[in-house]
């Protein structure tokens, strides 16, 4: 079934269905541009045109932290949790989960990911996730360390609830990035 957007109909000229536009909102809506690439002129949501774009290698580094207690982070460090050695589920989740960005997020590109890393540092208050993406193509892998950081970190968080209900994920952001046009950036 084809699903056509409102802005892509033919006008029927049915009166009945159509909403005034006040004439200052129809002017400016006119002049301005969209400045997100994933919306349409018409504001709906499309997957962006990447075919002119330069293929390079690309990386990005995003983060993820759970905070738990001193005691439930020795547990994790020592691989002695109740469900076994979490860091190893999750570094295995978070490679998997960088795997299929794409059909978690609907606007995603599907890349040929050519490299992920996932690296753990613990400390008394908290275990920072490190998701670390590589490829070589016309777009960035932000959402796919991005996507590998969350999951490693919901993969801890699931390994540790049974001995810490109230463990939190936090601080999720990318830390770096590199190739395509823009260059290299990192925080």
């Amino acid at each position: 079934m084809d699903v056509v957007n409102e802005a892509d109909k033919p006008e029927t000229g049915n009166a009945a269905t159509a909403q005034p536009v006040p004439a200052d909102a129809a002017a400016d809506a006119a002049s301005v541009k969209p400045s997100l690439t994933h919306l349409r002129s018409d504001g709906t949501a499309q997957m962006v045109d990447v075919s002119n774009k330069a293929e390079t290698t690309r990386e990005s580094t995003a983060t993820a932290t759970v905070r738990s207690t001193a005691e439930v982070l020795a547990l994790l460090g020592a691989g002695e949790l109740p469900k076994g050695d979490a860091l190893a589920v999750a570094r295995v989740a978070g490679i998997m989960a960088a795997k299929k960005t794409p059909e978690l997020i609907p606007l995603c590109h599907p890349l040929p990911l050519t490299k992920v890393t996932i690296e753990f540092e613990l400390d008394t208050e908290m275990v920072t996730v490190f998701a670390t993406v590589k490829t070589r193509g016309v777009t960035g892998v932000e959402m796919e360390a991005l996507t590998a950081a969350c999951v490693a970190a919901l993969s801890v968080y699931d390994m540790i609830k049974a001995v810490d209900k109230h463990a939190v994920l936090t601080d999720i952001k990318v830390l770096a990035k590199s190739g395509g046009k823009s260059g290299a950036w990192s925080l």
